[in-house]
Protein backbone atom coordinates (compact mmCIF):
# COMPACT_ATOMS: atom_id res chain seq x y z
CA UNK A 1 0.00 0.00 0.00
CA UNK A 2 1.40 3.33 -1.14
CA UNK A 3 1.69 5.86 1.68
CA UNK A 4 -0.55 9.54 1.22
CA UNK A 5 1.33 12.08 0.99
CA UNK A 6 -0.03 15.59 1.21
CA UNK A 7 0.46 18.16 -0.96
CA UNK A 8 1.31 21.33 0.42
CA UNK A 9 -0.56 24.08 -0.63
CA UNK A 10 0.40 26.95 -2.77
CA UNK A 11 -1.88 29.93 -1.65
CA UNK A 12 -2.90 29.53 1.83
CA UNK A 13 -4.62 32.51 3.82
CA UNK A 14 -4.41 32.31 7.78
CA UNK A 15 -6.86 35.25 9.50
CA UNK A 16 -6.01 37.41 6.54
CA UNK A 17 -8.05 40.95 6.53
CA UNK A 18 -8.26 44.00 4.35
CA UNK A 19 -10.24 47.09 5.17
CA UNK A 20 -10.21 50.27 3.07
CA UNK A 21 -10.29 53.06 5.17
CA UNK A 22 -13.29 52.31 8.04
CA UNK A 23 -14.67 49.70 5.41
CA UNK A 24 -13.77 46.21 6.11
CA UNK A 25 -13.63 44.39 2.30
CA UNK A 26 -12.53 40.91 3.72
CA UNK A 27 -12.80 39.99 7.22
CA UNK A 28 -10.63 37.02 9.21
CA UNK A 29 -10.37 34.64 5.65
CA UNK A 30 -8.70 31.17 5.99
CA UNK A 31 -8.27 28.78 3.03
CA UNK A 32 -5.81 27.10 1.17
CA UNK A 33 -5.22 26.14 -2.51
CA UNK A 34 -3.54 23.09 -3.78
CA UNK A 35 -1.66 22.54 -6.98
CA UNK A 36 -3.88 20.97 -9.85
CA UNK A 37 -6.84 22.46 -8.07
CA UNK A 38 -9.42 24.18 -9.81
CA UNK A 39 -11.87 25.92 -7.31
CA UNK A 40 -14.98 28.51 -7.92
CA UNK A 41 -15.33 31.99 -5.74
CA UNK A 42 -18.79 33.52 -5.46
CA UNK A 43 -20.62 35.54 -3.75
CA UNK A 44 -22.82 39.29 -3.99
CA UNK A 45 -21.17 41.96 -5.68
CA UNK A 46 -19.15 43.76 -3.18
CA UNK A 47 -18.57 40.67 -1.04
CA UNK A 48 -14.64 40.93 -1.40
CA UNK A 49 -14.12 38.89 -4.46
CA UNK A 50 -11.74 41.16 -6.45
CA UNK A 51 -9.96 42.37 -2.95
CA UNK A 52 -9.23 38.47 -2.24
CA UNK A 53 -7.77 37.70 -5.67
CA UNK A 54 -5.79 41.16 -5.28
CA UNK A 55 -4.43 40.09 -1.87
CA UNK A 56 -3.22 36.78 -3.81
CA UNK A 57 -1.46 38.99 -6.50
CA UNK A 58 0.18 41.72 -4.08
CA UNK A 59 -1.72 44.12 -5.45
CA UNK A 60 -2.63 45.21 -1.96
CA UNK A 61 -1.67 43.96 1.23
CA UNK A 62 -3.47 42.63 4.49
CA UNK A 63 -3.97 44.78 7.02
CA UNK A 64 -4.45 42.06 9.55
CA UNK A 65 -2.98 38.10 8.55
CA UNK A 66 -1.12 36.21 6.92
CA UNK A 67 -0.83 35.31 2.58
CA UNK A 68 1.32 33.00 1.52
CA UNK A 69 1.35 32.49 -2.53
CA UNK A 70 4.18 29.94 -3.63
CA UNK A 71 6.41 29.93 -0.53
CA UNK A 72 6.72 33.64 -0.22
CA UNK A 73 5.10 35.73 2.31
CA UNK A 74 2.96 38.37 0.73
CA UNK A 75 1.97 39.83 3.73
CA UNK A 76 5.43 40.79 4.82
CA UNK A 77 7.13 41.53 0.94
CA UNK A 78 9.38 44.06 -0.14
CA UNK A 79 7.79 46.58 -3.00
CA UNK A 80 10.92 45.40 -4.33
CA UNK A 81 10.09 41.79 -4.40
CA UNK A 82 6.73 42.13 -5.62
CA UNK A 83 7.32 41.35 -9.56
CA UNK A 84 8.94 38.12 -7.82
CA UNK A 85 5.96 37.11 -6.16
CA UNK A 86 3.72 38.32 -9.33
CA UNK A 87 5.99 36.00 -11.69
CA UNK A 88 4.48 33.15 -10.24
CA UNK A 89 0.39 33.95 -10.60
CA UNK A 90 -0.65 34.57 -13.80
CA UNK A 91 -3.89 36.54 -14.49
CA UNK A 92 -6.93 36.78 -16.09
CA UNK A 93 -9.40 39.78 -16.51
CA UNK A 94 -12.74 40.11 -17.37
CA UNK A 95 -11.85 42.43 -20.17
CA UNK A 96 -8.45 40.69 -21.30
CA UNK A 97 -6.11 44.09 -21.38
CA UNK A 98 -4.42 42.79 -24.40
CA UNK A 99 -1.93 45.62 -25.71
CA UNK A 100 -3.93 46.66 -29.12
CA UNK A 101 -0.70 47.61 -31.22
CA UNK A 102 0.65 43.67 -30.18
CA UNK A 103 -0.33 40.77 -32.34
CA UNK A 104 -1.45 38.12 -30.38
CA UNK A 105 2.12 36.16 -30.16
CA UNK A 106 3.84 39.21 -29.17
CA UNK A 107 0.75 39.98 -26.19
CA UNK A 108 2.09 36.73 -25.02
CA UNK A 109 5.58 36.92 -25.68
CA UNK A 110 5.60 40.43 -23.76
CA UNK A 111 4.87 38.53 -20.54
CA UNK A 112 8.00 36.29 -20.61
CA UNK A 113 10.04 39.54 -20.82
CA UNK A 114 7.75 40.95 -17.97
CA UNK A 115 8.68 37.60 -16.24
CA UNK A 116 12.26 38.34 -17.22
CA UNK A 117 13.24 34.49 -17.71
CA UNK A 118 15.88 35.38 -19.83
CA UNK A 119 14.94 34.00 -22.83
CA UNK A 120 16.10 34.36 -26.79
CA UNK A 121 13.48 36.57 -29.20
CA UNK A 122 13.44 32.98 -30.37
CA UNK A 123 12.90 31.12 -27.50
CA UNK A 124 10.60 33.54 -26.55
CA UNK A 125 8.81 33.51 -29.73
CA UNK A 126 8.80 29.35 -29.35
CA UNK A 127 7.38 28.97 -26.56
CA UNK A 128 4.13 31.84 -26.88
CA UNK A 129 3.44 29.88 -30.29
CA UNK A 130 3.31 26.73 -27.95
CA UNK A 131 1.14 28.68 -25.30
CA UNK A 132 -1.33 29.68 -28.53
CA UNK A 133 -1.69 26.07 -29.88
CA UNK A 134 -2.23 24.73 -26.29
CA UNK A 135 -5.73 27.19 -26.17
CA UNK A 136 -6.44 26.62 -30.06
CA UNK A 137 -5.19 29.81 -31.58
CA UNK A 138 -1.95 28.58 -32.92
CA UNK A 139 -3.11 29.65 -36.10
CA UNK A 140 -3.87 33.02 -34.99
CA UNK A 141 -0.52 34.31 -33.45
CA UNK A 142 -0.06 37.23 -36.16
CA UNK A 143 -3.88 38.62 -35.35
CA UNK A 144 -4.14 41.91 -33.45
CA UNK A 145 -6.52 42.08 -30.88
CA UNK A 146 -9.17 43.73 -32.91
CA UNK A 147 -9.19 41.46 -35.55
CA UNK A 148 -10.31 38.75 -33.06
CA UNK A 149 -13.64 38.05 -31.35
CA UNK A 150 -14.46 38.24 -27.61
CA UNK A 151 -13.12 34.79 -26.76
CA UNK A 152 -10.10 34.44 -29.03
CA UNK A 153 -9.27 37.31 -27.34
CA UNK A 154 -9.58 35.75 -23.78
CA UNK A 155 -7.93 32.67 -24.89
CA UNK A 156 -4.80 34.90 -26.09
CA UNK A 157 -5.09 36.63 -22.42
CA UNK A 158 -4.86 33.01 -21.05
CA UNK A 159 -2.23 31.97 -23.15
CA UNK A 160 -0.13 34.70 -21.58
CA UNK A 161 -1.36 34.58 -18.36
CA UNK A 162 0.39 30.83 -18.56
CA UNK A 163 3.25 31.05 -20.70
CA UNK A 164 5.58 31.72 -17.88
CA UNK A 165 4.24 28.46 -16.59
CA UNK A 166 2.90 30.36 -12.90
CA UNK A 167 2.26 27.95 -9.82
CA UNK A 168 -1.16 29.84 -9.53
CA UNK A 169 -3.98 31.42 -11.52
CA UNK A 170 -6.21 33.53 -10.78
CA UNK A 171 -9.29 34.86 -12.80
CA UNK A 172 -11.81 37.73 -12.18
CA UNK A 173 -14.61 37.20 -14.41
CA UNK A 174 -13.30 35.83 -17.25
CA UNK A 175 -16.34 34.67 -18.69
CA UNK A 176 -18.26 38.12 -18.15
CA UNK A 177 -18.15 39.53 -21.14
CA UNK A 178 -18.87 36.50 -22.90
CA UNK A 179 -21.59 34.37 -24.42
CA UNK A 180 -22.56 31.01 -22.71
CA UNK A 181 -20.69 29.06 -25.26
CA UNK A 182 -17.64 30.52 -25.35
CA UNK A 183 -17.80 30.85 -21.90
CA UNK A 184 -17.89 26.92 -21.75
CA UNK A 185 -14.78 26.75 -24.10
CA UNK A 186 -12.91 29.30 -21.60
CA UNK A 187 -13.85 26.83 -18.32
CA UNK A 188 -13.09 23.81 -20.46
CA UNK A 189 -9.08 25.70 -20.65
CA UNK A 190 -8.93 26.16 -17.40
CA UNK A 191 -9.67 22.89 -16.66
CA UNK A 192 -7.08 21.65 -18.57
CA UNK A 193 -4.57 24.15 -16.91
CA UNK A 194 -5.47 22.97 -13.46
CA UNK A 195 -4.86 19.42 -14.47
CA UNK A 196 -1.17 20.42 -15.65
CA UNK A 197 -0.95 21.11 -11.84
CA UNK A 198 -1.53 24.84 -11.81
CA UNK A 199 -3.64 26.20 -8.98
CA UNK A 200 -6.85 27.86 -10.63
CA UNK A 201 -8.93 30.15 -8.93
CA UNK A 202 -11.95 31.51 -10.79
CA UNK A 203 -14.34 34.29 -9.31
CA UNK A 204 -17.88 34.31 -10.95
CA UNK A 205 -21.17 35.46 -11.09
CA UNK A 206 -21.71 32.42 -13.87
CA UNK A 207 -24.35 29.56 -11.58
CA UNK A 208 -24.69 27.64 -14.47
CA UNK A 209 -20.49 27.14 -14.42
CA UNK A 210 -20.67 26.69 -11.06
CA UNK A 211 -23.29 24.15 -10.51
CA UNK A 212 -22.31 21.66 -13.72
CA UNK A 213 -18.54 21.41 -13.33
CA UNK A 214 -19.44 20.74 -9.76
CA UNK A 215 -15.82 21.97 -8.10
CA UNK A 216 -14.60 23.49 -4.83
CA UNK A 217 -16.53 26.67 -4.37
CA UNK A 218 -15.46 29.50 -1.67
CA UNK A 219 -18.47 31.51 -1.03
CA UNK A 220 -18.21 35.40 0.49
CA UNK A 221 -20.72 37.31 2.49
CA UNK A 222 -19.79 40.84 3.07
CA UNK A 223 -16.10 39.92 3.49
CA UNK A 224 -16.67 36.39 4.99
CA UNK A 225 -15.65 33.53 3.75
CA UNK A 226 -19.02 31.72 4.71
CA UNK A 227 -19.13 28.29 2.85
CA UNK A 228 -16.14 25.94 1.99
CA UNK A 229 -18.11 23.55 -0.13
CA UNK A 230 -15.57 20.28 -1.55
CA UNK A 231 -15.72 19.47 -5.04
CA UNK A 232 -18.55 16.76 -5.51
CA UNK A 233 -20.85 18.71 -3.14
CA UNK A 234 -21.63 21.76 -4.45
CA UNK A 235 -25.36 22.20 -4.69
CA UNK A 236 -27.52 24.87 -7.13
CA UNK A 237 -29.71 26.51 -4.16
CA UNK A 238 -27.02 26.13 -0.97
CA UNK A 239 -25.04 28.69 -3.93
CA UNK A 240 -28.22 30.96 -4.99
CA UNK A 241 -28.82 31.87 -1.14
CA UNK A 242 -25.86 33.79 -0.91
CA UNK A 243 -25.78 35.22 -4.75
Amino acid sequence: MRPIVEVRPIVEAAAVSRSYGSRLAVDDIHFALRPGELTFLVGPSGAGKTTLLRLINREVRPTAGEMWVAGIAAHLLKPSRIAELRRRVGVVFQDYKLLPRLTAIENVAFALQVADLRLSDEQARERSLDALEAVGLGDRGNAFPHQLSGGQQQRVAIARAVVAQPPVLIADEPTGNLDQDTAWEIMDLFEDIAAWGTAVLVATHNVEIVTRLNRRVLTLVQGRLVRDQPAGQTGRMAWLATS
